[in-house]
């Protein structure tokens, strides 16, 4: 949508909206149900709870899971955390309630009486399916809580934004409070049913004020702009700690931080296996309803941070959510197929969770240079990893699982709060400790290895989704070794070791290698996940599918295959690095084993040593790929490519266009004569790269919009070296607006102004009726030092993003050169560009009422923005 001057409006509507409605329509589901029972006395039973929690799936957490996901690229920390967070809530009580409806029995019409006289929190009462007790009030108290605790940090957190979600959010944590309290006693049902109704009222009104606001590109509602308290009042800036921290090497606030999801998504698994270990419920049946839906969340907080660039955390959330959905689905077996004491002589011959073990000490290594916080959470999920090696006695097991989950749950809602408040206010206001090891020292440590120089000459890091690659094959592998003649229990409890990660999360990484465009990159992890899942469907469930000969020789045709595909992997590995040549030529080995197994002639000895190796092979490769990706070079060796690709020489490279370095004089001189003769040229900024035609040239400035295929009605800003050039001009601005734009230039914002006959003066003559609006004008003042002596040389630039109208930013060079080149006439090369989207657009049209417009929240946030703008307004009264 464009606004009335004719900008277009910022790239995402207001994903609140959506969160609120969702918020606010499933709690007016559940007060229906509550109401309606409290009234009759007839619980709801059957049909009707399936209907209410596929409604609540449906609304209240998929419609505000797209609400938390568009949050996130809206750069929205608070919001993308808590819709996300809201609908995994939702999802869980929605299942609950269809297991619970898909479970109870049919009411005899004769006890319709008895019934009614029954109470409401019967709708819990524990049911029993082949003899086996599911447990179901206690795990959903167990899963609210949990909930509960997260709900207020959400609540006081929301309240340094705006004083309408604290409202929605303190009501959602009371309304929890009393859903629990009504699972042992009636009465809490009909207080949460009230306060679910407030949850309804606040959201409308939540969800009007943000709609009006994206219409009207203004607050006109109250409730939202301004907070309940400063955030700057929870603490102060801890400058010594806000230095090297590990941080992204480049700010990308293309997408909102995930960090405070992933821990929030720790402390509700933790919690709930903690009150499972405690023996508060002896089946895990229902809560794995509750942890496997958390864990997707986490998942999404891996994806987004993979997004962001930040491999560490992509990582560790990845490695998490693996964690937690193992454990879920391995206790799962343990509630249905034996007892405890069973699973405990079992579990002995099990060796996958070595694997988490030593995978949960990488990542306290590569936390190092972090703050203490990441640090110490590290250590205590190697605790947690500890405390479920299998050959622990039973009597000390779950016991040793239980207090350190409680312990984890502690830091990780300490974690969660810390992310969240620190993130909002873009300030290490909450403490999270010092570095304990600084940046040049660990790198100086961790690159002992190099000097064996076993890698190439090429020093580029790793790419993201590598580590979480020989992750989940680790475990995997790792998890597949087993005895001679393992029982039926033991594979039972194997399948959802090797199947979660080998197959499951597998396929998550190969959607990572296809999104990240690189070279046969999916291709080996999307072929890893045919050979677990198949590896798990003959092996270890086997005996439940009750395969035939007949199927056997089906499973020994379909390992040949296995065997040639991965023989062409090998070559592909070749052209990478030995550590992936040595783990797929080790991979032929297994497959060649498990061939044999189809045949009945297992090679067990030889089968134990391939997969124990493969897994170490793997340990090493997640240790190199995190550590060479966090610091973006080779500092732990993976080896050279064997075959090395022929590449040409850039001398002998040929361009569609000119091209020249940005730190280059003579370049810069040359790009300027191409822009005063009517040329088109790519430019570099302080944000994303740019086409840019001089102001001289009208012409010129048409031929942008048929480069680009821009619509003719969005406009193009001009873009000039400093302030100073506006006020030779002399335009009538306020002394309010010109100190607004001596705060925020230079620097990634662009300010709409209105326009006039300076506008001759500053040098646009001729373009006057092409760029801007018929009233307005949109200017740039790039911090960036060749972009600022290029606007000295030519004059006023008339510029829009080097991109095709409607893909995404170009940002680098070899973008512009690669999607631009033939139809522009040069580039001016600036490598990487220092932000990956582009500036955010401030309406000051009407800056003398008191107000600015946020058009697009760009690369500076629009809370930021405000904060300038308020303190300025301040300083002037």
């Amino acid at each position: 949508m464009a606004s009335a001057s004719g900008f277009p409006a910022s790239f995402y509507g207001e994903p609140g909206v959506l969160g609120l409605l969702a918020n606010g329509i499933s709690a007016f589901l559940v007060l229906l149900q509550n109401f309606h029972g409290a009234r009759t006395g007839i619980p709801a039973e059957g049909v009707e709870n399936i209907l209410a929690g596929v409604h609540l799936i449906l609304i209240g957490g998929v419609c505000q899971l797209v609400a938390g996901l568009l949050s996130f690229r809206k750069y929205d920390h608070l919001s993308g955390t808590s819709f996300v967070g809201y609908a995994a809530l939702w999802a869980s009580y929605g299942a609950t309630r269809i297991f619970l409806g898909a479970n109870q029995q049919t009411p005899n019409p004769a006890n319709e009486s008895a019934m009614i006289n029954s109470t409401f929190q019967d709708l819990f009462t524990n049911i029993s399916i082949n003899n086996t007790d599911l447990f179901i009030k206690e795990s959903a108290i167990a899963g609210l809580v949990p909930y509960i605790l997260l709900s207020f940090l959400l609540a006081f957190c929301s309240a340094t934004v705006n004083y309408i979600m604290p409202f929605v959010f303190g009501a959602i944590t009371l309304t929890l409070i009393f859903e629990a309290v009504g699972l042992v006693a009636g009465w809490g049902l009909v207080v949460s049913g009230i306060l679910e109704l407030l949850i309804l009222l606040f959201a409308i009104y939540g969800s009007s004020a943000l709609l009006i606001k994206g219409l009207a590109q203004r607050y006109v509602l109250k409730g939202f702009g301004n907070p309940l308290f400063n955030v700057l009042l929870l603490g102060t800036t801890n400058a010594s700690s806000s230095q090297s921290l590990g941080q992204e090497k480049k700010k990308n606030t293309k997408y909102a931080e995930p960090m405070a999801l992933g821990f929030f998504c720790d402390t509700v698994s933790a919690f709930i296996f903690a009150f499972y270990a405690f023996n508060y419920f002896p089946s895990v049946s229902v809560a794995a309803i509750w942890i496997t839906i958390n864990s997707a969340a986490q998942l999404l907080s891996s994806y987004y941070a993979y997004m962001r660039q930040d491999c560490y955390h992509a990582t560790k959330f990845g490695l998490h959510c693996v964690f937690w959905l193992v454990k879920t689905w391995e206790e799962h077996v343990v509630s249905v197929a034996l007892s405890r004491a069973e699973a405990g002589e079992v579990r002995h011959a099990m060796v996958g969770n070595w694997f988490f073990v030593s995978a949960a000490l990488v990542f306290c290594i590569a936390s190092l240079n972090k703050d203490t916080l990441e640090l110490v959470h590290n250590s205590f999920f190697v605790l947690v990893t500890i405390s479920t090696i299998s050959q622990i006695p039973i009597e000390r097991y779950y016991i040793f699982f239980g207090v350190t989950c409680s312990l984890f749950t502690l830091l990780s809602y300490y974690g969660t709060f810390a992310r969240l408040i620190n993130t909002i206010a873009e300030k290490l206001l909450i403490p999270v400790g010092p570095q304990p090891v600084s940046t040049e020292s660990l790198q100086k440590y961790l690159s002992y290895l190099k000097r064996s120089k076993l890698d190439g000459p090429e020093d580029k890091g790793s790419q993201i989704p590598d580590a979480l690659f020989y992750l989940t094959n680790g475990v995997a592998a790792l998890s597949a070794i087993h005895s001679s003649q393992p029982g039926m229990v033991f594979s039972d409890l194997t399948v959802p070791w090797v199947l979660i990660p080998g197959a499951i999360i597998q396929a998550y990484v190969s959607r990572l290698q296809v999104q990240g465009g690189q070279r046969f990159g999916s291709v080996v992890p999307s072929f890893y996940v045919a050979i677990w899942a198949t590896w798990t469907w003959f092996r270890f469930a086997g005996h439940r599918l009750q395969i035939t000969t007949e199927s056997a020789n089906g499973f020994a045709a379909g390992a040949i295959a296995f065997l040639v595909i991965n023989a062409f992997l090998i070559l592909v590995a070749a052209y990478s690095n030995l550590v992936l040549l040595a783990l797929t030529t080790i991979m032929e080995v297994i497959i060649v084993c498990f061939l044999l197994s189809t045949l009945g002639r297992l090679p067990y000895q030889l089968e134990v040593a391939m997969l124990a190796i493969f897994a170490i092979i793997c340990l090493y490769g997640m240790l190199a790929s995190l550590v060479n990706s966090i610091f973006s070079k080779t500092l732990i060796p993976v080896g050279p490519s064997l075959i090395k690709n022929k590449k040409k020489k850039e001398s002998e490279t040929t361009y569609p266009c000119f091209v020249t370095k940005s730190r280059e004089t003579s370049g810069l001189l040359k790009i300027a004569k191409l822009l005063e003769n009517n040329g088109v040229c790519g430019i570099p900024t302080d944000t994303v790269y740019a086409l840019a035609a001089s102001c001289k040239n009208p012409s010129a400035i048409e031929k942008i919009y048929s480069i680009k295929d821009r619509p003719a009605e969005k406009p193009i800003c001009i873009c000039i070296s400093s302030v100073e050039q506006l006020v030779a001009t002399k335009p009538p601005f306020s002394p309010l607006l010109w100190e607004f734009m001596r705060n925020v230039y230079p620097g990634g914002i662009s300010c709409i102004v209105p326009k006039g006959d300076w506008l001759l003066k500053l040098g646009v003559g001729p373009a006057y009726d092409r760029v801007g609006t018929r009233d307005s004008i949109m200017i740039r003042v790039p911090d960036h030092t060749a972009t600022a002596h290029l606007c000295e040389f030519t004059g006023p630039l008339a510029i829009t993003s080097a991109n095709p109208s409607g893909e995404a930013d170009s940002t680098h060079h070899d973008m512009v050169i690669n999607r631009l080149g033939h139809k522009i006439d040069g580039v001016l090369c600036d490598g990487e560009s220092n932000e990956l989207v582009a500036s955010t657009v401030v309406n000051c049209l009407n800056i003398d009422e008191g107000t600015i417009g946020i058009l697009r929240e760009g690369c500076v946030p629009a809370l930021k923005v405000r904060q300038i703008f308020e303190r300025v307004k301040s300083n002037m009264l």
